[in-house]
């Protein structure tokens, strides 16, 4: 059985030293228990145990899951490839959705957030490795999709996100951080209307630790809190 409340507390351990190496305070790193496919007490589980955050990646399993009141006492993050036709099933469930990759999604979650009265929390996701099979904006659309967004009703960009290239090799998994580290810099300085740049969402349960020395202070961990799917 997996002792769930242990291995947050592991994660605690090694994601504090790597936020310390970094130069920053292990408080400043949130933790998103990434949930596909774990069932409800799993994630009140976690949620008892201390995460910061819960990440889901599909709409309909998240409507069910909340139905079940899975979520309580914690933010809900949607962190899979959003589709158009979900859109008006996420806006205003959703504490932050990470996975915003497209103009058109902008759009259409700024018309369901004013909708509904609300202001969206967002993250725009950059496909910083280029690859094609990969949603999310290249990195040299960035700067024109912040201004988009930021001319964009009922919605609120709070940073960046990103799910880079994996080659089973630590340095090359390193390059693609530390670009989009440089990448968020680069973006944290320019000065628009509805963006912050609070939040860079990058590493997973076999890559945080490298993701965190580079700058990351959102990582998405399922693996390493629930066992293996």
């Amino acid at each position: 059985m997996t002792d769930i409340a242990e291995n947050i507390k592991r994660l605690r351990a090694t994601i504090g030293e790597a936020a310390i190496k970094s130069g920053r305070a292990p408080e400043d790193v949130t933790l998103v228990a990434a949930s596909k496919m774990k069932p409800a007490e799993m994630i009140k589980q976690a949620i008892a145990a201390g995460v910061d955050a819960v990440g889901e990646n599909r709409v309909q399993e998240m409507l069910e899951k909340q139905a079940q009141d899975a979520y309580c006492g914690a933010p809900l993050h949607f962190i899979g490839h959003l589709q158009s036709n979900k859109v008006r099933q996420t806006v205003g469930v959703c504490d932050l959705i990470e996975s915003v990759s497209s103009p058109a999604l902008v759009e259409l979650i700024g018309k369901k957030a004013v909708s509904l009265g609300i202001v969206q929390n967002v993250l725009l996701e950059i496909n910083i490795g280029k690859e094609p099979q990969k949603s999310g904006v290249l990195p040299e659309q960035t700067e024109e999709i912040l201004e988009i967004a930021s001319q964009t009703k009922g919605i609120y960009v709070r940073g960046l996100m990103a799910v880079p290239p994996i080659f089973g090799e630590k340095d090359t998994e390193s390059y693609y951080f530390d670009a989009m580290f440089h990448l968020f810099v680069d973006m944290s300085k320019k000065k628009y209307d509805n963006v912050s740049m609070d939040f860079l969402s990058m590493g997973m349960s076999d890559s945080y630790t490298e993701a965190i020395l580079s700058g990351s202070n959102v990582v998405r961990i399922g693996t390493a809190i629930f066992g293996e799917r």
